[in-house]
């Protein structure tokens, strides 16, 4: 197997499940030495999973002083910081504008926003004083336009968005480049009522069927896209905002008629 990483150190956020937990495996499958961070507990799992190569730590993402620590803890363990996946999040329900609560609204933009900023205000020093690296966002498809998120969770994405961009532009001259990465519908501990539901009344086949591809994708299609743009394949890519979303968000919403199938 390849190994891009070999020897790097990186930190994942909200890797006790989902697309944190199959980023965190890749990395150190590709030779990472990995800080494997999140509020759950399930932290752990994650770094039993992958061995001596991880360390793991409890951490709420959008509370600085947890976020100094866990950059002071890869320091310490690994002796500094090439990568960093800001990928932990929260979905905030579906509710509409009206119905939703404003404490829950900055709750989220505490975990899903403030959180990526923590990641790169503390981070992307010590990524530039080892002569360069990668930041990764989480952001969302949700980012892009209405209709794949809460108003909150939506907001927040689309905050992630323009914080890659800025930050990309204000770590000019620092050889960190910063990119976000936008999920589609994915499979993830955030999703899995609508999945179990769907299973449970036979529709899974219904899952996902607004993109062209047809399906949700699994947490690891997303961290092989987030390992690209944290590799030195990714050299030029820089400010971006990767939509991995099986062509969900290349139109607007509209009646498709399905492959092989002729107009009425």
């Amino acid at each position: 197997m390849e190994q891009r990483f070999r020897d790097k150190s990186v930190i994942v956020t909200g890797a006790g499940s989902g697309i944190g937990r199959a980023a965190a495996i890749a990395f150190a499958g590709e030779g990472a030495r990995v800080i494997v961070a999140d509020i759950s507990g399930a932290e752990e799992e994650t770094a039993a999973a992958i061995g001596p190569a991880a360390r793991a730590i409890r951490v709420d993402a959008g509370h600085e002083p947890d976020v100094a620590r866990m950059v002071a803890l890869a320091e310490e363990a690994h002796g500094g910081i090439d990568v960093v996946f800001a990928n932990a999040g929260i979905s905030g329900g579906m509710a509409n504008i009206f119905d939703t609560d404003p404490g829950l609204f900055a709750e989220v933009l505490r975990v899903n926003l403030i959180g990526p900023f923590l990641a790169i205000r503390h981070a992307a020093p010590r990524i530039a004083a080892r002569g360069g690296g990668a930041i990764v966002l989480t952001a969302s498809v949700a980012g892009l336009r209405s209709g794949a998120g809460s108003p909150a969770y939506s907001a927040s994405k689309a905050g992630v968005i323009n914080l890659a961009q800025v930050a990309a532009q204000q770590l000019t001259g620092s050889k960190v480049r910063v990119n976000a990465v936008l999920p589609g519908l994915t499979e993830t501990g955030m999703t899995q009522p609508v999945f179990d539901h769907a299973r449970a009344v036979d529709k899974l086949d219904r899952i996902g069927r607004l993109n062209p591809l047809q399906r949700a994708a699994q947490p690891a299609e997303l961290a092989a896209a987030v390992l690209f743009l944290a590799s030195d394949d990714a050299s030029y890519v820089n400010g971006q905002a990767l939509a991995v979303d099986g062509g969900l968000s290349s139109s607007h919403p509209v009646t498709r008629q399905a492959y092989g199938t002729t107009a009425a």
